[in-house]
């Protein structure tokens, strides 16, 4: 084959290369445009970590629990301020009322529904 033929080991080497910069350019910018500040807009928050939840209902562990079904089981009265719960780190059970992070659910959380009559 000769230099100027497309398949060539040169042209396709080159070409190789030409790839892999384009990659790291992109990344490089995407990087960038992830963590830049424009004033006047919206900062993104960031996201926190989903939080495992363990309550005690009927004198039985139930979990781990999303923020999503703990909330469902705080609608359906299933949980209250008295429930005991326990998160990972936790050294014990206690009761919802004593962990912020169980309190955090249910101040976020939007109230039911209303019955229509």
């Amino acid at each position: 084959m000769n230099d100027n033929n497309f398949y060539s080991i040169d042209r396709l080497v080159d070409f190789g290369l030409g790839i892999a910069m384009a990659q790291q350019m992109v990344g490089m910018m995407n990087h960038t445009m992830q963590n830049m500040q424009v004033p006047g807009s919206i900062a993104t928050m960031p996201t926190q970590p989903s939080l495992s939840l363990y309550v005690a209902i009927d004198g039985k562990s139930v979990g781990p629990l999303s923020e999503r079904d703990f909330t469902e089981l705080v609608n359906q009265q299933k949980v209250n301020k008295d429930t005991l719960v326990w998160t990972p780190g936790m050294a014990g059970w206690k009761p919802l009322e004593q962990v912020p992070a169980a309190l955090r659910i249910i101040a976020l959380a939007p109230p039911p529904l209303p019955t229509t009559c």
